[in-house]
């Protein structure tokens, strides 16, 4: 690759970062970008630069949406070891949440924190096919390139079911913000790629509170998101 087509990561360690060394190499160039090396010690990453870079999110929804169906199902590698389960981190979730939520001085209704709860605590333990999972997969985290027409980038890697890996694209912002733009994705998504509707929808809201507090966007997808289970 030459000179100037390379991107250095230098990233404080993380809880949602950990391995994503480990999911490039898994990847390896389908469908993200390239692991070209990996310094654990210091935390950085040598990898390939998607040229010319734009981001997904600069396409209408429904150009957006076929990008997506199209890319997501080769990142779905068989998961295991160094992954984190999305279970353990569900786990996770539902202990930690509740105390931020108090902290911030309860920043929204109790009854959207036990519904995301309650999505954590029941899909967690009855989750399909495990495979890897980029938790944070919207779409600004998925550039045009020249080697391929997109590619994913910024991964958060978990092990766990599939219909967890729409959490992000459905919740996002990036693609519209609106209660019509959050159920367009979550039910076009869940169909073509042949997934649990209702399982995406609960991992969407689940994960969409977890990382929701202090940002308002984030629980008003979670309002609309339990909405669109009644």
């Amino acid at each position: 690759m030459p000179a100037g087509e390379v991107v250095l990561k230098v990233q404080l360690p993380g809880r949602e970062s950990e391995h994503e060394a480990e999911a490039l190499r898994v990847w390896d160039g389908d469908g993200a970008v390239r692991l070209l090396d990996h310094d654990p010690e210091r935390n950085a990453l040598l990898l390939e630069r998607a040229r010319p870079g734009t981001r997904l999110s600069e396409l209408e929804l429904d150009p957006a949406l076929d990008a997506f169906v199209a890319l997501v199902p080769r990142l779905w590698k068989p998961a295991g070891a160094p992954f984190r389960p999305l279970a353990e981190e569900a786990a996770w979730w539902i202990d930690d949440v509740p105390e931020r939520w108090e902290r911030a001085g309860r920043p929204f209704e109790r009854e959207l924190l036990d519904a995301a709860i309650d999505a954590l605590r029941e899909l967690s333990a009855t989750q399909g096919e495990l495979v890897v999972v980029h938790q944070d997969l919207h779409a600004g985290n998925i550039l045009r390139a020249e080697r391929e027409p997109w590619l994913a980038i910024d991964p958060k890697p978990l092990s766990g079911e599939r219909e967890f890996g729409l959490s992000a694209i459905v919740r996002g912002t990036e693609l519209g913000h609106s209660r019509r733009a959050v159920l367009r994705r979550l039910d076009r998504l869940s169909s073509e790629l042949g997934l649990d509707r209702e399982r995406v929808r609960g991992w969407a809201l689940g994960q969409t509170i977890a990382w929701g507090i202090g940002h308002d966007d984030r629980v008003e997808s979670a309002r609309w998101l339990v909405e669109a289970g009644r």
